[in-house]
């Protein structure tokens, strides 16, 4: 079995910043995954011509249960609200998605609340901080029905402002709860290891550079698991797309 979590950028490439939906396909094909988390997930924006990535991956992959959790309904960077969950089916949104080639026989959602004030944040590239309005984050828990037994899946993105990711990821564990089986935590928690295998007390599936995804310098994105799972390999995988690598491990 193949557990993968994937910050997609949209669907976006970094080079022209655009989507090539068939590019998009290919790589999700190409990571084989029977379990999967993505990120930066968009539904009828623009930028990724009004397209449903989540169906996309969900036909690429050949996933049996698929969910969409939004973040934030409106566009990003323009006219955007914090999603509700009672947001029109068709309405453009952002957000987190958990993809499954095998039955889920439960899902939650969890809704983590931004930081309340404007905060000053200097960008990667950029000399000067600047003042930004946090956005609203999402996790979405699904029970699955594996081949190695029942597990809890967590997908979820979290803020890039140091400390209050910390507090949403502390928020995120108090409502998941345990398992039947093992629960794997995955997805760009926008932390390094020490912090995220500290506070979480899971262990790491596997391990490697994923950001930036040409040259990367520093693991955010993780595979963490609380139970026992075998690993017989796995690591950051490099695609044709995004600004972040995928993270894939196997179980046996």
């Amino acid at each position: 079995m193949r557990i993968a979590t994937f910050n997609i950028l949209s669907g976006r490439t970094p080079g022209d910043d655009a989507v090539h939906q068939e590019r998009y396909a290919e790589a999700v094909r190409s990571l084989d995954a029977d379990l999967l988390g993505l990120q930066e997930v968009d539904r009828n924006q623009p930028r990724s011509q009004h397209a449903d990535l989540t169906a996309i991956a969900a036909e690429a992959m050949g996933a049996l249960d698929h969910r969409f959790v939004a973040a934030l309904s409106g566009t990003p960077g323009a006219v955007w609200s914090a999603a509700t969950g009672q947001d029109q089916p068709d309405a453009a949104a952002y957000g987190v998605a958990f993809l499954s080639r095998y039955p889920v026989t439960g899902w939650q959602v969890v809704r983590l609340p931004p930081a309340p004030l404007r905060v000053p944040y200097r960008f990667h590239g950029s000399p000067w901080p600047t003042w930004v309005r946090d956005e609203p984050r999402v996790g979405v828990v699904a029970d699955v029905r594996s081949p190695v037994g029942p597990l809890r899946v967590v997908t979820t993105h979290l803020s890039f402002l140091r400390g209050w990711n910390l507090w949403q990821l502390t928020l995120l564990l108090r409502a998941i709860g345990p398992g039947a089986g093992p629960v794997v935590l995955m997805g760009d928690l926008n932390m390094g290891r020490r912090p995220a295998e500290r506070l979480t007390r899971m262990r790491p599936l596997t391990t490697g550079r994923t950001f930036p995804a040409h040259r990367p310098v520093t693991q955010i994105d993780h595979l963490l698991v609380a139970g026992d799972l075998q690993v017989s390999g796995g690591g950051p995988v490099h695609l044709p797309m995004s600004d972040h690598r995928a993270l894939v491990a196997d179980i046996v």
